[in-house]
């Protein structure tokens, strides 16, 4: 069976790999397209507060199981 370790090598290496390619492409597309074709969607406010208490939850709930919580023996 696979290390831990060359699991996670393997699949870090497979992430820059196609990180690098796809930024190639991106930077291809990008000189395409002009910048005017992009206008900002206005979204209700009740919304975008939502989505800010949902992702400071989440930031919150990963800091309390990383810092706080208590491991049993």
């Amino acid at each position: 069976m696979l290390s831990r370790k060359i699991i996670l090598a393997s699949v870090a290496s497979w992430g820059l790999m196609f990180g690098f390619a796809t930024d190639k492409t991106v930077a291809a597309i990008n000189h395409e397209v002009s910048t005017t074709e992009f206008r900002p969607i206005q979204q209700p406010l009740s919304i975008k507060g939502a989505v800010t208490i949902g992702g400071l939850g989440l930031i919150g709930l990963e800091l309390w199981w990383f810092l706080v919580k208590k491991t049993k023996p």
